[in-house]
Protein backbone atom coordinates (compact mmCIF):
# COMPACT_ATOMS: atom_id res chain seq x y z
CA UNK A 1 0.00 0.00 0.00
CA UNK A 2 1.21 3.08 -0.93
CA UNK A 3 0.65 6.41 0.82
CA UNK A 4 2.98 8.35 2.83
CA UNK A 5 0.50 11.12 4.43
CA UNK A 6 -2.55 11.10 5.64
CA UNK A 7 -4.34 13.98 6.92
CA UNK A 8 -7.50 15.05 8.57
CA UNK A 9 -9.95 17.48 9.31
CA UNK A 10 -9.37 20.73 11.35
CA UNK A 11 -12.59 19.60 13.49
CA UNK A 12 -10.84 16.38 14.04
CA UNK A 13 -7.85 17.75 14.87
CA UNK A 14 -10.00 20.35 17.46
CA UNK A 15 -11.27 16.80 18.43
CA UNK A 16 -7.66 15.09 18.62
CA UNK A 17 -6.67 17.87 21.10
CA UNK A 18 -9.45 18.09 23.34
CA UNK A 19 -9.02 14.10 23.80
CA UNK A 20 -5.20 14.38 24.41
CA UNK A 21 -6.33 17.43 26.71
CA UNK A 22 -9.03 14.39 28.43
CA UNK A 23 -6.15 11.57 28.79
CA UNK A 24 -2.41 12.96 28.12
CA UNK A 25 -2.31 10.84 25.39
CA UNK A 26 -0.29 11.88 21.84
CA UNK A 27 -2.71 12.19 18.93
CA UNK A 28 -0.80 8.98 16.60
CA UNK A 29 -1.96 6.80 19.26
CA UNK A 30 -5.37 8.19 20.27
CA UNK A 31 -5.41 8.01 16.26
CA UNK A 32 -4.37 4.17 16.55
CA UNK A 33 -7.24 3.49 19.45
CA UNK A 34 -9.88 5.53 16.78
CA UNK A 35 -9.22 3.43 14.07
CA UNK A 36 -9.54 0.12 16.21
CA UNK A 37 -12.16 1.00 17.65
CA UNK A 38 -14.20 1.94 14.77
CA UNK A 39 -13.21 -1.25 12.80
CA UNK A 40 -14.36 -3.03 15.12
CA UNK A 41 -17.94 -1.16 16.35
CA UNK A 42 -19.38 0.11 13.19
CA UNK A 43 -21.19 2.97 15.11
CA UNK A 44 -21.19 5.22 12.29
CA UNK A 45 -21.42 8.93 13.43
CA UNK A 46 -22.71 12.12 10.93
CA UNK A 47 -19.44 13.18 9.65
CA UNK A 48 -18.01 15.70 7.53
CA UNK A 49 -17.21 14.67 3.88
CA UNK A 50 -14.12 12.93 4.18
CA UNK A 51 -12.71 15.14 1.21
CA UNK A 52 -12.46 17.75 4.25
CA UNK A 53 -8.69 17.99 4.97
CA UNK A 54 -7.73 20.91 6.49
CA UNK A 55 -6.63 19.73 9.66
CA UNK A 56 -3.67 17.57 11.00
CA UNK A 57 -1.43 15.83 8.91
CA UNK A 58 0.56 12.36 10.02
CA UNK A 59 3.17 10.90 8.27
CA UNK A 60 2.65 6.88 7.77
CA UNK A 61 5.24 6.03 9.97
CA UNK A 62 4.48 8.68 13.24
CA UNK A 63 0.81 7.12 12.99
CA UNK A 64 1.31 3.17 12.70
CA UNK A 65 4.66 2.81 13.85
CA UNK A 66 6.09 -0.79 13.74
CA UNK A 67 3.08 -1.77 13.69
CA UNK A 68 1.87 -0.35 10.09
CA UNK A 69 1.76 -3.49 8.15
CA UNK A 70 -0.83 -4.84 11.23
CA UNK A 71 -2.90 -1.59 10.53
CA UNK A 72 -3.21 -1.96 6.68
CA UNK A 73 -4.11 -5.79 7.21
CA UNK A 74 -7.21 -4.65 10.23
CA UNK A 75 -8.30 -2.34 7.34
CA UNK A 76 -7.98 -4.29 4.34
CA UNK A 77 -9.64 -6.88 5.86
CA UNK A 78 -12.73 -4.71 7.02
CA UNK A 79 -12.82 -3.56 3.34
CA UNK A 80 -13.03 -7.07 2.53
CA UNK A 81 -15.75 -8.04 4.73
CA UNK A 82 -17.87 -5.25 3.29
CA UNK A 83 -17.35 -6.21 0.04
CA UNK A 84 -15.33 -3.03 -1.20
CA UNK A 85 -11.94 -3.37 -3.35
CA UNK A 86 -8.92 -3.56 -0.59
CA UNK A 87 -6.77 -1.23 -2.78
CA UNK A 88 -8.69 0.89 -4.54
CA UNK A 89 -11.04 1.76 -1.21
CA UNK A 90 -8.41 1.61 1.20
CA UNK A 91 -7.39 5.59 1.88
CA UNK A 92 -11.27 6.27 1.84
CA UNK A 93 -11.71 3.70 4.50
CA UNK A 94 -8.21 4.61 6.60
CA UNK A 95 -9.48 8.46 6.51
CA UNK A 96 -13.26 7.26 7.49
CA UNK A 97 -12.61 4.55 10.12
CA UNK A 98 -9.75 7.45 12.12
CA UNK A 99 -12.87 9.84 11.52
CA UNK A 100 -15.17 7.80 12.97
CA UNK A 101 -13.67 6.78 15.71
CA UNK A 102 -12.54 10.16 17.01
CA UNK A 103 -15.89 11.03 16.75
CA UNK A 104 -16.86 7.89 19.10
CA UNK A 105 -13.53 8.44 21.58
CA UNK A 106 -14.54 12.23 22.20
CA UNK A 107 -18.23 11.48 23.11
CA UNK A 108 -17.22 8.46 24.99
CA UNK A 109 -13.76 9.54 26.89
CA UNK A 110 -13.87 12.28 29.54
CA UNK A 111 -10.65 10.60 31.05
CA UNK A 112 -7.58 8.20 30.61
CA UNK A 113 -9.90 5.33 32.82
CA UNK A 114 -12.59 5.76 30.33
CA UNK A 115 -10.57 4.04 27.89
CA UNK A 116 -10.19 1.09 29.51
CA UNK A 117 -14.17 0.91 30.27
CA UNK A 118 -13.95 0.95 26.35
CA UNK A 119 -12.13 -1.85 25.96
CA UNK A 120 -13.81 -4.48 28.37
Amino acid sequence: MEFNRVKISSLMTTKLKTLKTRTGLNPNILCRLALCYSLEHESYNDLLPLTVEDGQEFNRYTLFGQYDLFFISLIKEKCVKEGLDAEKDFMKQLKFHINNGINILNTRVKSLSDLTNLIE
